[in-house]
């Protein structure tokens, strides 16, 4: 079993479609684990503002199939298949880390994500805060405590 870490994001009927991601997820493997739910402004773009969280779970899926279940599972909950980046959507998952896979061709691992965005390594900084970031050596703790811009996440009480 390999530990991953999923990000969850929805902006279009936020809660039903993060309930949804949730019991998808948790039928992909076990120990399911999920942050705290973050009302977070798009980035990037004009819209409305997106749930965002990081789930844990153990999963035997292979690295292309998990990709595969999630793709499968965006689409099933209403995401176009050819969305693009930077647009509304109803579901979008995204692997930040799988085990200690390390990858620059897509998916590429561990996800950029974690360097960027309050609403990844807050959520993951609940999660796993010792655990070290593969090829980067620091601790999810310490990169958590380089982002200053975390008071811009908004708690969100779903659970």
């Amino acid at each position: 079993m390999i530990t991953t870490y999923i990000g969850v994001g929805s902006n279009l009927d936020r809660e039903k479609h993060v309930r949804a991601a949730i019991e998808e997820l948790a039928q992909l493997g076990s120990d399911l684990r999920c942050s705290t739910v973050y009302d977070c402004a798009a980035v990037g773009f004009a819209s409305h503002s997106f749930y965002n969280l990081v789930v844990e779970l153990k999963t035997s899926y292979s690295l292309h199939t998990l990709m595969q279940k999630l793709r499968d599972i965006e689409i099933k909950w209403g995401r176009q298949p050819d969305a693009q980046k930077m647009q509304d959507r109803t579901l979008d998952l995204d692997i930040i880390l799988f085990g200690d896979t390390v990858s620059a061709q897509a998916p590429q691992l561990p996800r950029e994500d974690i360097y960027k965005y309050a609403f990844v390594i807050q959520p993951l900084y609940e999660l796993c805060p010792q655990r070290v970031i593969p090829s980067d050596g620091r601790t999810v703790a310490q990169i958590w405590q380089t982002h200053r811009q975390l008071d811009s996440l908004v708690a969100v009480d779903l659970f």
